[in-house]
């Protein structure tokens, strides 16, 4: 199998913490979202090549790749030009024949038994994940009819479907697929100026292919800094925090991740927190954070916050006399 993997794209929703590093290198519950992807497709027995469609900061998305992963099979492609997701997937064309494919885009984590495919793909062309949703005007949806995918809708005004597409593609023939694509670049088929997967599967579809929808177990937002706590925070409560975690002087109310180098002194941490390696926290009450490697913090009361690699934050704790009635707020 072929797994495609587009990591290009700037993150700006998650600015300042994506002006340095690539989106999918953010750090969530311990590791990066790529690493949490990286670790569920491992699932997949069979001799699996990966494509990764990078742009500029290609190099850190290989450099982190190499060092986490040596033995994959793994080529890079550049997409120097932002036409949209489907050309992004186009690009790989030349590297993918008539063998399964596997689309996985990482402004979302997964969470499902992806080891079913085989089973779920019985007697039908591909499968295009999706989620039951509440609010589906903000997502593409499919529309099936026994079990078979009939439509697609981008982002529809009315309700047709709450059955949003998650970013997660198994197509058997990856050649039927990229066809398709470039059927939809040749025709200049766009939304909003930009090349988009539903119009090639609507293509396919049209010319008898079959899809199914599977729904998966969770799906989970990292695009922006309250969706990336909210999924850190849920990703900390499936961990095992059966373990006492001991620090001088420390109050640990779980559950958190901290790393094992990391240094935390008379500090209060927790709930949802994360601390990265060599992080070194001193006199501070954080929760509901993600706190990066090398980072600082001394004399800081923190919540709801992301704090990046070698940030440095000092505080200084006040002291203050209130009387009776009194209303403070700091």
């Amino acid at each position: 199998m072929k797994i495609i993997l587009p990591v290009a794209g700037k993150g700006t929703r998650l600015r300042p913490h994506t002006y340095s590093k690539a989106k999918s290198l953010v750090t969530v519950a311990g590791k990066t979202v790529l690493e949490h992807i990286m670790n569920n497709l491992l699932t997949l027995n069979g001799d699996n090549e990966f494509i990764f469609i990078t742009d500029e900061n290609g190099s850190q998305i290989k450099e982190f790749i190499n060092k986490k992963y040596p033995n994959l099979k793994v080529k890079y492609v550049v997409q120097k030009e932002r036409k949209g997701p489907a050309h992004a997937i186009w690009l790989a064309k030349d590297l993918v024949g008539e063998e399964d494919i596997l689309i996985v885009f990482n402004d979302t984590m997964f969470i499902t038994d992806l080891t079913k495919i085989s089973e779920l793909s019985k007697n039908l062309d591909g499968l295009i994940f999706s989620k039951e949703v509440e609010d589906p005007r903000r997502f593409g949806v499919n529309i099936v009819k026994d079990g078979i995918i009939v439509d697609m809708v981008e982002k529809p005004d009315e309700l047709v479907s709450n059955l949003a597409q998650v970013g997660l593609y198994y197509i058997k023939n990856g050649k039927k697929l990229m066809d398709a694509i470039e059927w939809t670049i040749k025709n200049n088929i766009t939304t909003k100026g930009e090349y988009y997967l539903p119009s090639a599967f609507k293509y396919m579809i049209e010319n008898g292919a079959k899809f199914g929808a599977p729904t998966i177990d969770y799906w989970l937002d990292c695009g922006t800094k309250e969706a990336l706590l909210e999924t850190n925070k849920f990703l900390l409560k499936r961990l095992d925090n059966s373990k006492e975690i001991n620090f001088n002087n420390c109050v640990i109310i779980p559950p958190v991740y901290i790393n094992v180098e990391a240094k935390i002194e008379s500090s209060i941490i927790g709930p949802y927190v994360s601390i990265g390696k060599d992080a070194k926290i001193t006199n501070s009450i954080i929760k509901n954070s993600i706190i990066n490697n090398n980072a600082e913090l001394e004399n800081v009361k923190l919540t709801n916050s992301i704090i990046g690699e070698n940030a440095l934050i000092k505080g200084d704790f006040q002291t203050i006399d209130i009387g009776d009635n009194s209303v403070v707020l700091i």
